[in-house]
């Protein structure tokens, strides 16, 4: 559980590049809450108190001469480190007119510099660094995580780009294409466009009421001198944060920060000053401004009010206060409310985050018993927003299917006002308690985590430290201060309504738009591989790696029924992370009854033989623990996390259900009309559309993969079948367990036995056929129509390999270089880079047990869609025919290996792997092998594996969205 799985519950929107190309974050105060700062202290350096219970400790804090902030902190748990800038300036610096210019330039930061004109991703991917970004309303930040050796050469990086970005018309022009794209593709999203309108209604008078990434319209105006007028002003030293979190000697890295860093000039004082509304002067910040005044009151401005912009967060008065309704095309019908709230560092916030918990989080909240288990609504949920001029609280729910808005909506409004004349218990107050400091440093376990945490807390709070003062005010929250703080903030004429109500028949996206077998030939050129000597002439010098200590492999026992459990003990930070399979999933969904391995395991928490589904929520969610069951293609997945102290009550959980689940009818009617809103949704998703017939066309129909959820087969299935299932599927010697995290293994293994050795399976394991898959004959091309959708996403491909093929490791090579990043493969580099015709596209070959997919995904402008299709077949081509170099070759192994290494730095991935590795039959040995077999793969092994498994005219390609009439003047 990173810091950005939790802060997207605090209204958190990000898109990280292992998906598309950068985020844009819609970032609210999550674990990162606050109140007031301490003045930031003008020494060189400082450390933290130390506290009983502190996130920030060790943390180190040092100014340079030009006004630069650096924070430091030595996490020696992986051979990494995590480098990150931060900047104060998102969209709540912009106007209407320039909305999306933060945005934009976050964009252009990965064009290249005037010392280094190159594509900043190919560099970082020499590099080997989990690299991101993203744009917020109040920040704008640049991240990547390295192996060690690396961190001079990652600090290099970004301080070039922070005073030499190259920004000229044509890089503007391509990148402005990619970001219309971007923007496009978040059109296609019902719930996007109502949290637009609702917040523009909820804020008019303020730029939080402004989408972080701005309008189509107001970025076809931007110009590239607009755009530098904007980095000028506020990529700045003194504007600026850099984080440095993990296995460095702090006084050499000091150093190298000084040497790097101390020579960018701080530009405002060249520049005028830097008012938020330089781009509308009447908005400025305090201490910004006025009569010829320059420079930023402590470091962080607030928006003042102005004829333009308010730094008011309370929405304006409209008549009747009648809620916004969008009635458009979508699936299911939803409803959306925004309160007012202060900014974060008012003395509110922690009793306002307790508020939210103990509404919405976990099975036992209130709104969740009164709406999703009152069969209202398929979901719901909710969390707090605190910037630095303001905030919000949203609530969300989605309709269960037949429910009307107007129900769900009085039935919420009277879940609040009980709470505001009733106030809460001692009981649900300890429980928000105890859920919100879990979170908390189960959202600090990884050290890119950890540097997210102070950036946020730097930036948006003034403090880096201020999330240590949170806790310590948490723990002081009484009854009495929620219920004050819900008749102070949710007063039903301070809210914003928002009901978005799907105007067309969900489950029919228009129609199949027809099938073709066209060769989609275009007349163009492709451009030149990018040769890595190129790239190697950017890339700062890298120091000699340290001889790398052998890494700890997991210790292995299988108990007397044929369980195997991994443990791996790791005492870095008071917790453990639980990973499971269970070889249930949905290849064992009967014909006609898709959804049955889904139905199972999303209600084997819903009641046991000792417990009813509420029991067994709070005795997790009284500690912060959580247990969790979902099921996919080749097996069940089970995610446990908790502090330490509290695995004996994750793992005794989880032996209950897994033994004794009893299926409740209610439950599991409950369930099934869940499923199909969820189906609805999934209807109603471009991306979801195109992976369902994609998948359906390349397996045949008798193959497992081929099954997917119909709206019949939902409504067919029934309780017996659900144990019947359950009873056959559900067997000790299909289940593997991985422990990983701080505890005795004596201890764990104890209890495992004591709680698991009566758990036994019946009988011979079931066993499925999996018939023999061919490649289509040639190329087949489907467009499924989609009304009302603005972006394009296409899938082409075919069944790929298994993960036990001896070409495993040389097709990791050869995808690597074709679309294994976005910004340094040659798909990447052509299509998106060079042509700009998507926000993102990647190519993968998805090895399971089983052989999965190969694909190439992408999101395109419909009418661009033909284009890069036939690009991404001539590059397939390309390779196929000519082959690649030794030198891409070398360059991919150096990046897939030392990415591995980072990867292995977060403890959700290291499970993970753990767990998968056992998966697929490969030993313990595979966790330190994997880095010596990608070594071991030849330029002579990845030619011949580009010409049996790249097959461009033997290719199913589905295009599912507006289709290109549509889209004409989007």
């Amino acid at each position: 559980m990173r810091i950005f799985t939790y802060l997207r519950r605090h209204r958190l929107f990000v898109i990280p590049f292992t998906l598309c190309l950068s985020g844009v974050l819609f970032l609210a105060n999550g674990i990162t809450l606050s109140f007031p700062a301490a003045a930031d202290s003008q020494r060189p350096a400082a450390t933290v108190t130390r506290s009983p219970l502190s996130v920030t400790e060790d943390v180190r804090k040092t100014i340079l001469e030009n006004g630069l902030t650096v924070l430091t902190k030595e996490v020696h748990t992986a051979p990494v480190v995590s480098v990150q800038v931060w900047y104060k300036v998102g969209s709540r610096n912009e106007a209407p007119g320039v909305n999306g210019i933060a945005h934009q330039l976050e964009h252009m930061l990965f064009k290249g510099t005037t010392t280094r004109p190159i594509q900043f991703g190919r560099l970082f991917s020499a590099l080997g660094s989990e690299s991101n970004a993203f744009t917020s309303f109040d920040q704008t930040a640049y991240f990547g995580t390295v192996e060690r050796n690396k961190l001079k050469a990652l600090l290099e990086l970004e301080a070039d780009r922070m005073q030499n970005a190259l920004i000229n018309d044509e890089q503007l022009a391509s990148e402005k294409r990619v970001v219309i794209s971007e923007l496009q593709g978040y059109e296609n999203s019902p719930t996007y466009r109502l949290d637009r309108a609702v917040r523009r209604a909820a804020f008019p008078d303020s730029p939080y009421g402004l989408p972080v990434g701005g309008t189509k319209a107001d970025v076809e105006k931007f110009t590239a001198e607009k755009v530098r007028d904007y980095y000028n002003r506020f990529y700045s030293p003194d504007n600026a944060t850099l984080i440095v979190v993990g296995d460095f000697d702090t006084a050499p890295t000091l150093k190298a920060v000084k040497e790097v860093f101390g020579k960018v000039p701080d530009r405002v004082k060249g520049a005028g000053d830097r008012r938020g509304g330089f781009l509308n002067p009447s908005v400025r910040e305090s201490g910004v401004g006025g009569q010829g005044g320059q420079g930023r009151q402590g470091g962080q401005g607030r928006i003042n009010s102005s004829p333009a912009f308010s730094a008011s967060s309370a929405p304006s008065t409209r008549p009747n206060n009648k809620p916004i309704v969008l009635k458009e095309p979508g699936a299911a019908a939803t409803l959306q409310v925004v309160y007012p709230l202060p900014d974060a560092n008012h003395p509110d916030v922690p009793a306002l985050d307790a508020m939210d918990y103990i509404l919405t989080e976990g099975r036992s909240s209130r709104l969740y018993q009164t709406l999703v288990e009152s069969g209202l609504a398929s979901a719901a949920g909710g969390g707090t927003a605190n910037m630095m001029a303001g905030g919000w609280y949203e609530l969300s729910a989605t309709a269960a299917p037949g429910q009307q808005l107007d129900k769900i909506e009085a039935a919420q409004e009277q879940a609040i006002a009980n709470l505001r004349t009733k106030g809460v218990t001692p009981e649900e107050l300890n429980r928000a308690k105890a859920q919100l400091k879990a979170t908390i440093i189960l959202s600090n376990r990884d050290i890119s985590s950890q540097a997210t945490q102070l950036g946020y807390s730097q930036t948006t709070a003034g403090d880096y430290r201020y999330i240590d003062r949170y806790l310590a005010a948490l723990d002081k929250v009484t009854v009495d201060d929620v219920k004050r703080v819900a008749n102070t903030y949710l007063a039903s004429e301070k809210r914003t309504v928002g009901k978005f109500e799907p105007t067309q028949i969900a489950g029919q996206p228009g129609g199949a738009g027809g099938a073709g077998t066209g060769q989609t030939t275009e007349s163009f050129n492709l451009g030149s591989p990018v040769d890595p000597a190129e790239v190697a002439k950017y890339l700062p010098p890298v120091n000699v790696a340290a001889t790398p200590k052998a890494r700890r492999l997991p210790e292995e026992f299988i108990l007397d029924n044929g369980l195997q459990v991994l443990l791996l003990p790791d005492s870095s930070t008071p917790t453990v992370t639980l990973s499971g399979y269970i070889q249930a999933g949905t290849e064992f969904d009967p014909d006609r009854s898709g959804g049955l391995a889904s139905m199972t395991a999303d209600n084997l928490m819903n009641g046991t033989k000792s417990q009813n589904a509420l029991q067994l929520a709070k005795t997790l969610e009284d500690r912060g623990a959580s247990l969790g069951f979902s099921a996919n293609r080749e097996g069940v997945e089970i995610a446990g996390y908790s502090l330490k102290t509290d695995l004996p009550v994750v793992i005794q959980t989880m032996a209950d259900v897994v033994q004794n689940a009893t299926f409740p009818d209610r439950e599991l009617e409950l369930s099934r009309q869940r499923a199909l809103t969820q189906l609805k949704l999934d209807l109603d998703n471009p991306a979801r559309v195109a992976q369902r017939k994609f998948q359906q066309t390349i397996y045949p129909a008798n193959h497992p993969f081929h099954t997917f959820p119909t709206k019949e087969s939902l409504q067919s299935l029934d309780r017996q079948q659900v144990l019947e299932f359950y009873r056959t599927h559900y067997r000790p010697d299909q289940t593997i367990l991985t422990l990983l995290g701080d505890f005795d293994p004596k201890a764990v293994r104890s209890l495992l036995t004591q709680q698991l050795a009566k758990w036994q399976g019946t009988g011979k394991p079931p066993t499925i056929a999996y018939p023999t898959v061919s490649l289509p004959p040639k190329v087949e091309q489907f467009n499924p129509i989609m009304p009302g959708k603005t972006q394009s996403v296409t899938i082409l491909g075919y069944r790929g390999i298994d993960r036990q093929d001896p070409r495993y490791y040389s097709s990791l090579v050869l995808n690597q270089i074709l679309g294994g990043d976005t910004l340094s493969s040659r798909l990447g580099t052509e299509i998106r880079d060079r042509q700009g015709l998507t926000y993102g596209i990647y190519s993968a070959f998805q090895a399971g047990r089983h052989a999965g997919p190969f694909a190439i995904r992408m999101q395109t402008d419909p009418t661009d869609a033909q284009k890069a299709i036939a690009s991404a077949r001539k590059l397939m081509q390309q390779i196929q025919t000519q082959g690649v170099k030794a030198e891409e070759v070398e360059a991919a192994k150096r990046s897939l290996t030392s990415s591995y290494t980072v990867s292995l730095a977060s403890p959700d991935a290291l499970a993970s792997t753990i767990l998968m590795n056992a998966v697929f039959g490969l030993g313990e040995e595979e966790l330190r092998d994997f880095p010596q077999k990608i070594q071991a793969v030849t330029l002579e092994k990845v030619n011949l594996t580009a010409k049996e498994l790249l097959q461009p005219d033997k290719l199913a390609i589905v295009t599912a969205g507006p289709g290109s009439a549509t889209a004409q003047g989007k």
